[in-house]
């Protein structure tokens, strides 16, 4: 049964849809009302409050930190200045990615790393040998996600701090409601935002002083609904749902290396080893197989399909995670893995996987959608992603 998060007092209250779901074994928010519309365009138009604290935390501390996470991830950990987060990957010795998520640098010689799955195996197995303590701060710690176009002068004004200087992928020290907590410029929304990390016993507070800070700005308290919507608008991955774990499946075919999902660019080959460094060099020897792409279903064959049944266009109203094949003529070249109508930008977005050869932008290919229990196909076109990239997002 899941248990409570540090903010289950405050979101209990607010969670008319009666609507949870079981995240890392804690209790979170599907939506909030019956319909998740108005928490999704909190993120997009004022500022949504997410609660994040399911998150797997760790704090990895000692003369030998950098080295053991450069060791375990993708990328040169070490040359992370003080105050900066690094969104990573990690990879087991055939160079398949296990997972993903972020390490800021606290301090010389401190480090926090998020996971989407328990991870502490993976650390302890690295770190073997080296000058460094690793502390699952998972239950420890609270965190909130503060996301929108408001949320900076909110988290000012709750804060007292000026943010103005606090950079994209950047951490930083400050004090809300006389507690002293760490603010991240990061998210999972793909707009401006920021997420706020606290020890468990000042979460209430937090929570209540945010949302004291948020009323006059439209702040509203956000599920996972609307974030599922928002975070595929920003192109990003869901572990367990656009690929999986390597160590936790038995087909080759589910496993992928970081080209494959577009993680490519955070390798960096020019240095000591990591863990799948060789396998990564073999792979890139030879032309990738797949590639992570986002596509754009047409309106128009939509309009067409559903008029051939005497129907108007029906769509999901959550975002999907179900597999659909993905055509090139009459051969399956790929898979989408998610899916949503954008309400902002009126058109509905897949992310897919499809072979290397079919994933330049403008490729038209076809996406199977099901009218009448007859499953049809509808063409979609590879775009560039993000689909939704707003410059607020970077801009200082």
């Amino acid at each position: 049964m899941p248990i409570p998060s540090p903010f289950h007092e405050r979101t209990r209250a607010l969670c008319t849809s009666y609507r949870w779901k079981d995240w890392a074994g804690y209790a979170a928010v599907c939506s909030y009302d019956t319909s998740h519309d108005r928490e999704y365009f909190a993120f997009r138009e004022s500022a949504g409050l997410l609660d994040v604290s399911p998150l797997y935390k760790y704090e990895i501390h000692g003369p030998d930190a950098a080295a053991l996470l450069s060791r375990m991830v993708v990328r040169d950990v070490g040359k992370l200045e003080i105050g900066r987060v690094a969104y990573v990957c990690w990879c087991d010795d055939r160079g398949k990615v296990v997972d993903d998520g972020t390490i800021a640098r606290l301090g010389e010689d401190s480090f926090r790393m998020t996971a989407a799955d328990p991870t502490y195996h993976w650390l302890l197995a690295v770190g073997r040998g080296l000058r460094a303590t690793v502390e699952d701060s998972s239950a420890r710690l609270a965190a909130l996600a503060l996301q929108g176009p408001r949320s900076r002068a909110i988290l000012g004004e709750a804060t007292g701090a000026d943010l103005d200087g606090l950079k994209y992928f950047r951490i930083t020290r400050a004090r809300l409601d006389g507690l002293e907590v760490w603010v991240s410029r990061t998210g999972y929304t793909g707009d401006l935002g920021y997420e706020v990390w606290v020890e468990r016993d000042g979460a209430l507070a937090v929570w209540d002083a945010l949302v004291a800070a948020g009323r006059r700005h439209g702040l509203e308290p956000a599920g996972l609904d609307a974030l599922d919507v928002a975070r595929i608008e920003a192109g990003f991955l869901l572990l367990g749902v656009d690929y999986y774990s390597a160590p936790k499946v038995v087909l080759e075919s589910r496993k992928s290396t970081p080209d494959e999902l577009g993680l490519g660019w955070m390798v960096d080959l020019e240095r000591g080893p990591f863990v799948g460094r060789a396998a990564i060099a073999a792979e890139r020897a030879r032309p990738p197989a797949w590639s992570f792409v986002g596509l754009e279903v047409s309106w128009q064959a939509l309009e067409a399909l559903y008029e051939s049944y005497g129907l108007p266009p029906a769509l999901p109203a959550t975002a999907r995670r179900d597999g659909l094949p993905v055509y090139a003529g009459e051969t399956q070249v790929g898979k989408a893995t998610s899916h949503t109508w954008s309400p902002i930008l009126k058109k509905y977005l897949v992310l897919a996987t499809v072979e290397a050869s079919r994933a330049a932008r403008g490729t038209v290919l076809e996406l199977e959608h099901t009218v009448e229990f007859e499953r049809r196909r509808v063409a979609a076109t590879v775009v560039a992603t993000p689909f939704f990239d707003p410059e607020r997002k970077r801009r200082p």
